[in-house]
């Protein structure tokens, strides 16, 4: 279903305090509905995850490699401008490897892609889920989750097409992985084609609807998107989605891999990969303890808080909460502040302390405000507009990480931003290392293609270093 006018990016403007209320509407879930069971034959997820494990491991060991080559500090630490490689560092990457300069850059693209590399400024770090990539089975299945919505960026796209028609083609893939899905075995590339030409002759007769009080004027077809033939595209799209792991393509047919098939269901059914049980969280570190709770309501997730917090002494209490925050979760972050919250007023000096963290600077200050006297609806009021919208990128990276699709889509109204363009492009400036996984996760979840196509080209520039 798509906005009866496709092309009006105004966003709708909410109470500000959405923003501030972000991170503890990752954790509301309906609880009520039971957990669709995936369809007969899929892996168990321990086995799923060793299959995205396989399929990651370059991008890991280059990631790893970047950790102990790349820390500030150490000689040659640049990785290159706006995220990408420097020619020096992949070869020097490449020699120490035993890869050639490209492999490395292709390997480098996926374990950004897929998380495992975050780069902030000109400085290249692991991502929480390399620190958890041999223990989590879930962080791994993330991570695999996340290159998969960035497929249309993990391979190049075909230069000698219009760029308008790429974008529908990725617009409509999602219809024609449905298909994969449900087909559970081969399907024949022209059957695919043809779900392909039905699937894009309704993403243009919904572009053509007209908004409601303008005259219809006569005009002709637009040029932006020509009536160019689809297989070339649909060759493109396949041959990228098996680049990635999540299919099979060879001798006119294509078939889901057991890990496309579970992601494509993970998709269909909004599932998202849960943190562990609550039970125990008094015995558990700060981080476990949180990502326990995060499957609770918001006054459930508090009495968790305060029965772990009397178990210890309030000092270690507060400086282990504050060392989760700075971890690679935003979830966690988010989380980490409201058990502080819980403490009160100990807990100012640790929290005062941390404002110039960058990461760490938007939850400080609003705990800040709210300890001082602030109402809770209106703290946001002490944050600038780039520490709103680094804030707005965190929250939206729990979200994609923790959250269902559709919370995603309405995190997008708490922007402060007016627009969808003026969004994107503050999105941009403030450098939030997780900005692509963001974007791509929205255009990903957006059902008006029109915006999904401006999320994603957004993504994409982001993703290149362009503008």
């Amino acid at each position: 279903m798509t906005s009866r006018n496709p092309r009006d990016s105004r966003l709708r403007l909410v109470s500000p305090r959405s923003l501030a209320a972000a991170p503890r509407a990752v954790t509301q879930r309906r609880t009520r509905r039971p957990a669709p069971r995936p369809p007969e034959g899929t892996p168990p997820p321990a086995e799923l995850a060793r299959m995205a494990r396989t399929g990651l491991s370059d991008a890991a060991r280059v990631a790893r490699w970047a950790d102990a080559a790349l820390r500030p500090g150490r000689d040659g630490a640049n990785p290159g401008g706006k995220g990408a490689l420097s020619d020096a560092t992949a070869e020097r990457a490449a020699a120490d490897l035993g890869l050639t300069p490209v492999q490395v850059r292709a390997d480098w693209d996926t374990a950004r892609l897929s998380g495992l590399i975050e780069v902030h400024g000109d400085t290249a770090r692991p991502g929480w889920r390399l620190r958890a990539w041999s223990r989590d089975d879930s962080a791994v299945l993330r991570g695999w989750v996340a290159l998969f919505d960035a497929w249309s960026l993990a391979y190049p796209e075909p230069t000698d097409r219009e760029p308008a028609a790429v974008a529908e083609v990725v617009s409509a893939m999602p219809q024609v992985l449905s298909f994969l899905q449900l087909s559970a075995g081969p399907v024949p590339v022209d059957q695919l084609l043809d779900l392909l030409g039905q699937r894009v002759t309704e993403l243009r007769t919904e572009r053509c609807e007209i908004p409601y009080g303008t005259e219809p004027e006569p005009a002709p077809e637009p040029a932006e998107v020509p009536d160019a033939p689809l297989a070339p595209l649909l060759d493109w799209a396949l041959h990228a989605l098996a680049s990635v792991g999540a299919l099979t393509y060879g001798e006119g047919q294509a078939t889901l891999t057991p890990l496309g098939s579970w992601a494509v269901w993970v998709k269909l059914e909004q599932i998202c990969v849960a943190a562990q049980s609550p039970a125990g969280n008094i015995e558990q570190s700060a981080e476990d303890m949180l990502r326990g709770c995060a499957q609770l309501r918001p006054n459930a997730a508090r009495a968790e808080y305060r029965a772990w917090l009397a178990a210890r002494p309030v000092g270690g209490a507060v400086t282990e909460l504050i060392d989760a925050a700075r971890g690679e979760d935003a979830l966690s972050r988010g989380l980490a502040f409201e058990a502080l919250r819980v403490v009160g007023a100990p807990a100012e000096p640790d929290v005062r302390a941390v404002v110039d963290e960058t990461p760490l600077r938007p939850y400080a200050l609003l705990w800040l405000a709210e300890h001082d006297g602030y109402d809770p609806e209106d703290a946001h009021e002490v944050l600038t507009r780039a520490e709103s919208t680094w804030l707005w990128v965190d929250t939206a990276a729990a979200v994609a990480d923790h959250g269902e699709a559709p919370l995603l889509v309405r995190h997008l109204e708490s922007a402060v931003q007016p627009t969808v363009p003026a969004l994107l492009d503050e999105v941009r400036a403030v450098g939030h290392p997780r900005t692509v996984q963001v974007l791509v996760a929205l255009a990903a979840a957006h059902p008006d293609p029109a915006l999904a196509k401006a999320v994603r080209r957004a993504a994409f520039q982001v993703h290149t270093g362009g503008s």
